[in-house]
């Protein structure tokens, strides 16, 4: 049985495994390929049940009026591969998605600890017992797209905090600046295509209202696997190159597409000292968001020095002072 590492920073151990990514840089847009099967993920008979009765159970909310989790479909990650370049050795990833939806993503990440007929449960089986990379794809019926957003015109790391409105593990806590799940509806091309990019990129719209026009510095920087609630996340730093967090407060007040998802936002400077002051500071973070917003700094840090990925060592050096500083 394999244990997986979790990530840790400012001296607090993270559910995340960081699979892939140490910030230095990036995995290049060329460098990724999705692979989607137009074939349906497949339950157990009994996880079949579980899901139905999600289903009875938000059509009965909906008929009532009461708030509902409405379905849409999405997709499981099958499998993720990661290689290098032949010869400049530039990381390479191949997803594999298969068809799935939003009440399978549901069935499993609220199931967690449900008893099975076995006696056992689905986090002890695939997840403890085993290698959480060996879980079968119905384990990974979602794929979030996190990005740590950065404003070019006044130097902020934003820091955004998910409504208690939004279904699953992550409501009430401190996340990236915004996040996206896979879905068929919106990332899939007429040809079967599906670009990572592209979803980062409708993240920044749906929840930071940050348009297609305006001009972003994106780089897609890591891949992690949140081990307490089996998901995978995608990781992006996203430098907002003409807005600061005054235009993008102004924009929010006059309406945001998903605005709901987030109840509040935090700025601070984006040094490494700052942001992992935050950080340290302020509790309930979701598993994957600290190293999120890691990366970005070290990502930050390399292209400052004109690419020396020593430069990562500035960082660790701010997490130094940071845990020097509030030990007194």
């Amino acid at each position: 049985m394999a244990h997986r590492d979790r990530f840790s920073i400012v001296g607090k151990v993270t559910d995340c495994h960081l699979y892939e990514g140490d910030g230095t840089r990036p995995i290049l847009e060329e460098n990724i390929r999705v692979l989607y099967q137009n074939r349906r993920v497949q339950f157990p008979d009994e996880l079949g049940l579980w899901r139905r009765e999600i289903e009875d159970e938000e059509a009965r909310k909906q008929a009532a009026g009461e708030p509902y989790r409405w379905n849409n479909p999405r997709f499981a990650v099958e499998s993720l591969v990661v290689s290098r370049t032949h010869t400049a050795e530039w990381p390479q990833v191949t997803l594999s998605l298969l068809d799935a939806d939003y009440y399978d993503f549901l069935t499993t990440s609220l199931n967690l600890g449900r008893t099975l007929k076995n006696g056992s449960t689905l986090r002890k089986q695939y997840l403890e017992d085993a290698d959480p990379m060996d879980a079968p794809p119905w384990m990974f019926c979602s794929l979030g797209v996190n990005v740590a957003v950065e404003t070019g015109k006044d130097g902020k790391m934003l820091f955004s905090h998910r409504s208690a409105k939004v279904a699953g593990p992550n409501a009430s806590r401190w996340n990236s600046s915004a996040n996206e799940g896979l879905a068929a509806n919106h990332d899939l091309s007429p040809t079967g295509e599906v670009n990572l990019h592209r979803v980062a990129r409708r993240a920044l719209r749906e929840e930071l209202a940050v348009q297609d026009a305006d001009r972003v510095d994106l780089e897609l920087l890591g891949f992690g696997l949140d081990l307490r609630n089996n998901q995978w996340s995608v990781f992006f730093r996203a430098v907002l190159e003409d807005l600061g967090e005054e235009e993008l407060r102004s924009r929010w007040g006059r309406g945001i597409e998903d605005k709901w998802e987030h109840d509040q936002y935090a700025f601070t400077p984006n040094d490494p000292e700052s942001v992992l002051t935050f950080l340290h500071q302020t509790p309930l973070w979701a598993p994957c968001a600290p190293a999120l917003f890691y990366l970005a700094l070290v990502r930050g840090a390399v292209r400052a020095a004109g690419g020396a990925t020593s430069a990562r060592l500035t960082v660790e050096e701010a997490e130094r002072r940071v845990l020097d500083h509030a030990r007194g």
